[in-house]
């Protein structure tokens, strides 16, 4: 008859919780593995077989059990890790989703929205468009593997262990919020500029036509100057969004890096 004592279970309990929890906190936080339109049921079985994979490859562990209070304090630990480094890479993806709405905003497109179910807001056209192009070249670019890779990488840069991370870690994820700014009007300047001198030309048309209708003339100029700026930009916005993501990257490995002290 086949039978497990209390240790035996303690020992497994051991072996897969601590790295299971960080697992599915990274999943939840990262990009495109959090979106909502992937069921649970399969987020819960990527996520298991992710951290069945993961665990498999461990050494044995020897640390407190996962019910006691230092356990508790390493299991809250391995989620803020995971939850910290899903959230680094997720700063660029809204950069992306910033200069989308500064865009739509300069063409006069803000109005057309519709409900996101991923923000949980209303979201423009163009913004949906640009992340729905950006979440594609992600894909191509093998991303969602990179993304595991890291993961994978994070129990050989960070253990798990009770010891706390460095508070560095934290301020340094706080820090990169100006990224969204910064990359989101970068990426969205050659369009901004385009339709700021065509905002100009609409202004001396006006002086010198009174006449002119600018509600009806400019919303068609400045629309069709918006979406010919992103088409002739749309060659070289791979090569972009390829440097973007790998400073995302390379953000998640110093993040880490920054927590072990090194």
């Amino acid at each position: 008859m086949f039978t497990i004592t209390s240790a035996q279970l303690d020992a497994l309990l051991l072996a897969y919780t601590f790295p299971m929890v960080r697992v599915m906190s990274f999943l939840a936080a990262a990009p495109l593995f959090n979106n909502v339109a992937i069921p649970r049921r399969v987020k819960l079985i990527v996520a298991l077989a992710v951290g069945f994979a993961i665990t498999s490859a461990l050494p044995p562990q020897n640390l407190a059990a996962p019910g006691s209070d230092v356990g508790l304090a390493i299991l809250g630990m391995q989620i803020l890790i995971g939850a910290g480094m899903g959230f680094a890479m997720r700063v660029v993806f809204a950069a992306l989703d910033v200069a989308g709405e500064l865009i739509g905003l300069q063409m006069g497109l803000s109005f057309a929205t519709f409900f996101d179910p991923q923000s949980q807001s209303q979201t423009s056209v163009v913004a949906e468009i640009i992340g729905i192009v950006v979440s594609l070249l992600f894909l191509a670019l093998n991303g969602h593997l990179m993304l595991i890779q890291v993961l994978i990488r994070s129990f050989e840069w960070l253990p798990i262990s009770a010891n706390p991370v460095h508070a560095e870690g934290w301020l340094l994820l706080a820090r990169s919020g100006a990224i969204v700014f910064a990359t989101g009007l970068l990426l969205a300047l050659p369009v901004v500029v385009a339709l700021l001198i065509t905002n100009i030309a609409l202004a001396v048309l006006t002086r010198a036509a009174p006449q002119l209708n600018l509600f009806a003339v400019g919303f068609p100029i400045t629309s069709t100057v918006g979406i010919a700026v992103i088409w002739l930009t749309l060659p070289t916005l791979a090569n972009v969004l390829e440097q973007i993501f790998d400073q995302g990257f390379e953000g998640m490995a110093l993040l880490v890096r920054v927590w072990t002290g090194t």
